[in-house]
């Protein structure tokens, strides 16, 4: 019996690092990146936007849990945030507010989009004749959505049925699971509970309980919020991507 079971669980294993890694670098390649407007210009004035949006704030769901990416929402008039997806699958936006030193050439209605730098923006999409790619820019987010939820209904399921935890209560790695951001407590849960190793004949050590897995959870959220803020900060938003997107 030991051997299937080991077998089962060391291919569980595989499966849950290997939806985590997917559902990681497709959030990380499509997160939105701040950007200038001189490269919105040329990326549109190029044809290399290949869907755009306009906004006024972004939202959506908690962008820390499963890499749920962020939804730019729009309301009257148009602006000032724009961001474009190009054909490479990345996302970048900038706020066209910032820039007021455009000429309006009246090919487009000015009272439908907010300040001259989305006007000027507006007059570019039209040149270039892609004023009607406006579609949804995060077009990745369905998929690592469904990741996300496909792996929390596993993680529920193992707790809920499977067979006890080696190094702590099913709720000590409950709250370490959905309290450590970005899937990170599964991953943590996976490697270090090992629940497909055999139990030792001899008397079980005690196993942590939920207020340990609670605090940790959320001390470890907490170090690692920190830990890419610093990162963000040494290396850009080319690598750690920042606000509005991957991490916040």
């Amino acid at each position: 019996m030991g051997r299937p079971r080991w077998r089962w669980w060391a291919a569980f294993r595989v499966l849950v690092i290997g939806c985590w890694a997917v559902a990681a670098a497709v959030s990380w390649w499509t997160a939105p990146r701040p950007s200038t407007y001189e490269q919105a210009r040329a990326d549109i004035a190029g044809r290399q936007v290949v869907a755009f949006q306009w906004g006024d704030r972004w939202g959506g769901g908690d962008t820390r849990r499963w890499f749920a990416d962020d939804t730019l929402y729009s309301s009257n008039p148009l602006g000032p945030l724009f961001g474009w997806r190009t054909g490479d699958g990345r996302v970048h936006w900038i706020d066209s507010g910032d820039f007021d030193q455009v000429m309006a050439t009246g090919a487009v209605d000015a009272t439908v989009y907010d300040g001259p730098g989305a006007i000027g923006l507006a007059q570019d999409l039209q040149a270039a004749g892609i004023e009607q790619r406006y579609g949804d820019i995060s077009v990745l987010g369905g998929l690592v959505g469904g990741i996300g939820f496909f792996l929390t209904m596993l993680v529920l399921l193992v707790l809920l049925v499977g067979p006890e935890p080696v190094l702590g209560t099913k709720w000590y790695w409950f709250w370490i699971v959905f309290t450590m951001p970005y899937g990170l407590g599964l991953l943590f849960w996976t490697l270090r509970d090992r629940p497909w190793a055999a139990r030792p004949p001899a008397r079980e050590p005690r196993r942590d309980g939920w207020l340990i897995g609670l605090a940790t959870g959320v001390l470890l959220g907490v170090l690692i919020t920190v830990a890419l803020h610093l990162l963000n900060g040494a290396f850009g938003d080319r690598w750690i991507p920042y606000g509005n997107g991957w991490w916040i």
